[in-house]
């Protein structure tokens, strides 16, 4: 048995099985065990490696649900929103946003007006400024770049930015273990144990142990696999019929693209932009040194393991941005590099993508409707009724604080148990845990004799961990010393980082540590002029072979070509 997997794990007592470690499920595992219930979190991969490594990275009320009368999720998100920036302060910060105001535009400035006015009022308890309106003058003026063509006004508004929602996840699944849950990933759940018409558990398969296979009992398990929630329920029949039916999860895919900076890009806010080609928003986001462009909203029934922005898609994405800032001039040779997912939306064949609701819902398989959220289609409502079991449909990034909160109590419900009062979006996450992350920060940087932008990195990635990170170097030159010739804030990956991530964040393989832990992944050159040098640190740290070493730099090399980097094509292109 690896040593990852408890030796014990078949015969310790669960309260609960939370399957899937985005940050849904993560936060889930994170408020039941704060509230005292025993949890096993499983996911077939890493933490985050799902949709929310996929995200537009933003933290939001959501303006556009307004227009689709979703007040009540817009309040919700608001609400979380001001939650998350006290929760993880190193992590999320207030982004300013420029929406400019076409005369080809669908909603003119009075009724942009009156939205920005409404989105103030629902978020009465923000810590952020309200919104300005600006005349054609005033929007040039603040944004000299945009197309003057038509442009009648703009509005500015303030949402926030989390430029590594992967560590948000990360770090809710790091706090769900210190306060006693069990997390595995790479537990492949094969199948639920249905006994007497109640789900009683899950038998998974260890990934990385050639595929060994567990049993865990656990009289509630919750399903919160995202787009993969259907997969989850394969085997859930209907009864006499031998048949499974229904279907909950009719996710729609969202691509992006980076870009470094760009001649008329907007300077330290975002603009929130509507396309000219079908009217559909997206945002041009200053993100970790460079700008995140995206995202698309289009229906998708393909392989969910493995999603790839198309060309089409990309063409879409820079033919938008060159209109709105004529100077850009962007070509794909611009393109860094992608990336896409895929959203959990509830299954609604009908209708624009863009029109599908981004609420979620805590479906109770044994009641055959919603335990808290918003409602559940009739296609959902198929399902055969079992106990023992919660599907999420749906879930956002924002609001992933109150999906937990209302899930746990749902737990608590089907065990038949007085819920306590949640206390997850008033206890910071683990990076977060001071009262005043600023004076920390400077604090910090006082007290290290490291340069500047090593600290920057360290505070941004780990917040008040960067000390416990920096002291795992020592004065060890090899590990307090960055990877990368190239050194930035987004690109000086240090060796004591890798350490850190195998031995406290539960980093299993290279690609974890790149992706998901120090972010070296989203620099320029998406790591791989560093995942060499990281791996070779396991190899002197972290008992590594030379073999795995090697193994593992290939098989990062070879995910990461779905994001179809530069330096790839380059290499292509020479071939050719």
């Amino acid at each position: 048995m690896t040593s990852r997997i408890p030796h014990d794990l078949g015969t310790r007592t669960f309260d609960v099985v939370v399957i899937g470690a985005g940050i849904n499920g993560a936060g889930v595992a994170r408020d039941a065990a704060m509230r005292g219930l025993r949890v096993l979190l499983l996911d077939k991969g890493d933490i985050s490696n799902g949709t929310t490594q996929w995200a537009t990275r933003l933290i939001h009320g959501g303006l556009r649900y307004l227009e689709h009368y979703e007040f009540a999720l817009v309040r919700e998100s608001l609400r979380d929103r001001e939650a998350i920036l006290h929760v993880a302060p190193h992590l999320v910060h207030p982004l300013g946003f420029m929406v400019p105001i076409y005369d080809r535009s669908k909603r003119g400035p009075l009724l942009v007006r009156l939205g920005m006015t409404l989105y103030d009022v629902l978020s009465y308890d923000k810590s952020m400024a309200n919104h300005k309106m600006f005349n054609r003058n005033q929007a040039r003026e603040r944004e000299p770049g945009l197309n003057p063509e038509g442009l009648k006004a703009a509005a500015f508004y303030y949402d926030a930015q989390v430029e590594y929602a992967e560590r948000i996840a990360v770090e809710n699944a790091v706090s769900a273990r210190d306060h006693g849950a069990t997390v595995i990933t790479y537990a492949n759940v094969e199948r639920l144990l249905v006994e007497n018409g109640d789900v009683r558990g899950v038998e998974f398969s260890d990934v990385l142990g050639e595929g060994k296979r567990y049993t865990v009992r656990a009289p509630v398990t919750v399903n919160v696999t995202g787009p993969w929630v259907d997969e989850i329920l394969a085997e859930l029949q209907l009864p006499g019929t031998g048949e499974h039916s229904g279907r909950f999860m009719g996710g729609t895919k969202g691509s992006h693209l980076i870009v470094d900076p760009f001649p008329g890009a907007p300077k330290g806010e975002a603009l929130y932009v509507e396309a000219r080609k079908d009217g559909r928003p997206y945002f041009i986001v200053p993100w970790n040194g460079r700008y995140l462009i995206g995202t698309t909203d289009l229906r998708y029934d393909g392989d969910l393991d493995y999603v790839s922005a198309t060309e089409d898609e990309i063409q879409y994405l820079l033919d938008e941005t060159n209109y709105v800032i004529p100077s850009a001039n962007l070509t794909r040779e611009d393109v860094l590099f992608t990336y896409s997912g895929v959203r959990p939306l509830p299954y609604n064949p009908e209708g624009e993508a863009g029109g599908v609701t981004r609420s979620h819902v805590v479906f109770d398989h044994a009641r055959g409707e919603s335990a808290a959220g918003g409602k559940v289609t009739s296609a959902s409502a198929e399902m055969p009724q079992v106990g023992g079991l919660l599907s999420i449909i749906g879930g956002k990034l924002t609001t992933y604080l109150n999906l937990s909160r209302q899930t746990t109590d749902a737990v608590f419900k089907k065990l038949g148990r007085k819920a306590p009062k949640s206390t997850s979006r008033k206890v910071p996450l683990p990076g977060g845990a001071t009262s005043d992350f600023a004076s920390y920060a400077a604090g910090f940087k006082a007290a290290t004799a490291i340069p500047e932008v090593l600290a920057e990195r360290l505070l941004k990635l780990y917040g008040v961990r960067a000390a416990e990170v920096l002291r795992l170097a020592g004065d060890d030159p090899e590990l307090n010393t960055p990877l990368s010739s190239s050194v930035s804030v987004e690109t000086a990956l240090i060796g004591a980082e890798v350490i850190w991530a195998f031995r406290e964040e539960m980093a299993e393989t290279l690609s974890d540590v790149l992706l998901r832990r120090t972010m070296a992944g989203y620099g320029p050159d998406v790591a791989l002029d560093v995942a060499d040098a990281a791996a070779e640190v396991a190899v002197k740290h972290l008992g590594w072979s030379q073999e795995r070493a090697e193994r593992e730099v290939r098989q990062y090399r070879e995910w990461i070509e779905r994001y179809t980097p530069k330096q790839y094509r380059e290499r292509e292109s020479a071939r050719a």
